[in-house]
């Protein structure tokens, strides 16, 4: 391996072909950094909520979190008389969608993935991370009947919050294109659960709302777009008019049947990202996109994913005859196995044959065990897992709750076999470093 990553460095570029796990623009890696600091922050939240509730469901006072989390609040206007766990997964939730909408569109325009050569790499291991482990689940669950199928998207989702987390505590040394390979790996895997989530988890369309949801959606496009021309308004006086609008554009989305994280997306996407050229009138050296992600991120990962995380993790594992009814579930086996094993050989094996069918090679400093480790690390589904499961078994379903156990299991022992490959080759990288300083 390490004959092979000399050879491709002593190459020309030009005979090399493109590179794999290559660094990112001097820029990319400042975003990446910002936001590997603020989604580790958040990955530790979302532990802590999931211990909480874990602890709380399985406790003496179990129906007090029942209680809580089927309270019902709200109108019975629009379908917006919702429960309190039903307005974490689908009103909180959307908050987290606007930032994921924001990051592909910035992905796609200005960041790293608007060249294709470089793309090509995690959009192909991305949708071999989803195809692998859905086809192991359906493998596994055929045999049971249809209803189960439901949930073959589950195990196809990565959590960025908790696999920078792992990633930040155990990865000092490892190269930074690690980094940014995961998370552009991870921006990819939202969109194709973004796809997923409206297109097979909505029923019963009201394609009037829906049609109706796309007007308050224009003019937040317009006034996201104009703000400054139209109105003359600093940047933060925008909410006056963005939040009316978001909202009103998240209730008709609601009301339509489609999934109103979907709106969230939406939303996002019309959010101009480029940085707009400075003026002696204006002093403005963000995007819009920039300052509304400085403003809702510490919101998304510090309020609204982890009460998300609180009120769905929350599963009464029901003592040993629970337990066995769980790890006998053909869900919760299938779930499992994909997010450990469906992640790993999809994500790794994409990007094995990548090198051999194109001219592409691994970055010098990229060996293929820090490959492995990755792949691994992608297997840590939570957060759009879980909002797969509510939408794949109806609420009292056993296999809703296998499910949601299968989704916790998985990626636990995805995120500590990743801890124990990339930890071996942090302190690999770090002798390299030492070696070459000294």
């Amino acid at each position: 391996m390490t004959d092979q990553r000399a050879s491709a460095a002593a190459r020309p570029v030009a005979a090399v072909g493109r590179t794999l796990f290559g660094r990112g623009t001097r820029r990319e890696d400042r975003r990446i950094g910002e936001i590997l600091r603020k989604e580790t922050a958040g990955g530790v939240l979302l532990i802590v909520a999931t211990v909480l509730a874990l602890l709380w469901a399985n406790s003496p006072w179990a129906d007090g979190y029942t209680a809580l989390r089927d309270t019902t609040l709200g109108v019975d206007v629009l379908d917006l008389e919702l429960t309190v766990g039903r307005w974490a997964s689908d009103g909180l939730l959307a908050i987290f969608f606007f930032l994921v909408g924001l990051e592909l569109k910035r992905e796609f325009l200005v960041g790293d993935l608007r060249d294709l050569s470089r793309a090509i790499v995690p959009i192909t291991a991305a949708f071999g991370g989803v195809a692998v482990p859905a086809l192991i689940y359906v493998l596994v669950t055929a045999p049971s009947g249809t209803e189960t199928l439901r949930g073959w998207a589950i195990p196809t989702a990565t959590d960025i919050a908790f696999a920078l987390a792992v990633l930040a505590v155990i990865g000092s040394h490892l190269p930074s294109a690690l980094r940014t390979f995961l998370l552009t790996l991870a921006v990819v895997d939202d969109l194709i659960a973004i796809v997923i989530i409206a297109f097979v988890y909505t029923s019963d369309l009201q394609i009037g709302y829906l049609l109706a949801g796309l007007v308050p959606l224009a003019l937040f496009g317009l006034v996201a777009q104009r703000r400054e021309r139209l109105f003359r308004l600093r940047p933060g006086a925008a909410w006056v008019l963005l939040l009316p609008l978001g909202v009103a554009t998240w209730v008709l989305v609601h009301a339509s049947g489609v999934h109103a994280t979907i709106a969230g997306v939406l939303l996002g996407l019309t959010v101009p990202v480029r940085v707009r050229t400075r003026t002696p009138e204006s002093h403005d050296e963000e995007s819009l996109a920039e300052s509304l992600e400085h403003r809702l991120r510490p919101l998304s990962t510090g309020v609204a994913v982890p009460v998300f995380a609180f009120f769905s993790a929350g599963v009464a594992l029901g003592g040993a005859e629970g337990i066995r009814a769980t790890v006998t579930d053909p869900v919760a086996i299938g779930i499992a196995v994909g997010l450990v094993a469906g992640k790993t050989i999809g994500v790794l094996g994409t990007t094995w044959l990548l090198t051999r069918t194109t001219r592409a090679n691994l970055d010098p400093a990229v060996g293929w065990p820090d490959v492995v480790g990755l792949s691994v690390l992608a297997g840590i589904g939570f957060t759009v897992s879980l909002l797969i499961a509510e939408l794949s078994f109806g609420t009292g379903s056993p296999h809703q709750d296998h499910a949601k156990v299968a989704i916790l299991t998985g990626s636990l022992i995805a995120a500590v076999i990743a801890s124990i490959i990339l930890r071996a080759r942090n302190r690999h990288h770090r002798r390299h470093a030492i070696h070459r300083v000294g």
